[in-house]
């Protein structure tokens, strides 16, 4: 079921979201824990039928939890950082 239409400003930003959790897939010195979780996120964005405001606090609660993760590169981390800025924008 395709997500609900929102305002091209959240569209953006949720393409943007999309797009760094991707570069996150492809980036081989991510484990595979971390991509797991990356790719949960990236389904939660097309699969919900929630708000924009809880869509963006769900995903930003995976990636959140992803940035406390001793594991994960620092360049990761820092994009994981980012992700949690641009959702922090998103407001219903």
């Amino acid at each position: 079921m395709p997500r609900k239409k929102f305002s091209e400003a959240i569209e953006k930003s949720l393409k943007n979201v999309e797009g760094l959790l991707n570069g996150m897939l492809q980036d081989r010195s991510v484990p595979r824990n971390i991509k797991r979780v990356a790719q949960k996120g990236i389904n939660m964005l097309y699969d919900s039928d929630d708000t924009a405001g809880i869509l963006a606090s769900n995903v930003m609660y995976l990636v959140d939890d992803l940035s406390q993760d001793p594991n994960i590169p620092f360049a990761a981390r820092t994009t994981l950082y980012r992700i949690i800025s641009i959702l922090e924008t998103i407001k219903d």
